[in-house]
């Protein structure tokens, strides 16, 4: 069967410039989510999610040449992975080293960092987590989604990124987390649900 991302993925191992290109345009959108979700107030009050992004792109091309791709799954577990080891890698160099305050980035600024192109596109993936209406009320204040994500559990914000960002069934996402199928199902269901009154609560100012 013909695998497209098989094919992407093989040319940019061997310098294809145009290959990287449409690696990243088809997977940037949901790492740029993955990464502004994951990294949390405090990583990201001190660097930019784009910055975060371009360090992770860096590395899975310096990797490339080492990495033996067997499916789609197996690929952008590889790349969210490389970011999540970034995301923890950066939040220790914040909390051990005590950098000047004036040097930090603004929350305030962070939805600012993209283009309005990366900003359509941060919408769309949004859209996966939260629903249209959701997103398209909230269209401009990124800020308003992303709080609402940081007040979820870790295993909520866990499953919802792994299921509608990283694109993992739920059985994948049983084999990730040590969790049964059906475990994983109704743990996707009531964090969703959460998100969504988080998400109400928000714009009513409760």
């Amino acid at each position: 069967m013909d695998d497209p991302t098989r094919t992407l993925v093989e040319s940019a191992v061997h310098g294809d410039r145009a290959a990287v290109d449409q690696l990243l345009e088809r997977y940037m959108p949901g790492l740029e989510a993955f990464v502004r979700l994951r990294s949390g107030k405090f990583l990201l009050a001190k660097e930019s999610s784009s910055d975060i992004v371009q360090s992770v792109c860096r590395e899975v091309l310096q990797d490339a040449g080492d990495f033996r791709y067997t499916s789609e799954a197996h690929f952008k577990h590889w790349l969210f992975t490389t970011a999540m080891r970034k995301i923890a890698n950066r939040y220790e160099y914040y909390r051990a080293d005590k950098r000047d305050p004036a040097k930090e980035v603004r929350i305030e600024a962070l939805a600012s960092d993209a283009s309005s192109g990366g900003e359509a596109q941060l919408y769309k993936t949004y859209q996966t987590v939260c629903g249209p209406g959701e997103v398209a009320a909230a269209r401009e204040q990124i800020a308003v989604i992303e709080e609402a994500f940081a007040k979820l559990p870790e295993n909520y914000r866990d499953v919802i990124l792994l299921s509608r960002i990283v694109g993992l069934s739920a059985a994948e996402i049983a084999v990730q987390t040590g969790r049964n199928e059906g475990a994983v199902r109704t743990l996707l269901s009531r964090a969703l649900t959460k998100l969504s009154g988080a998400l109400r609560q928000s714009k009513t100012g409760g």
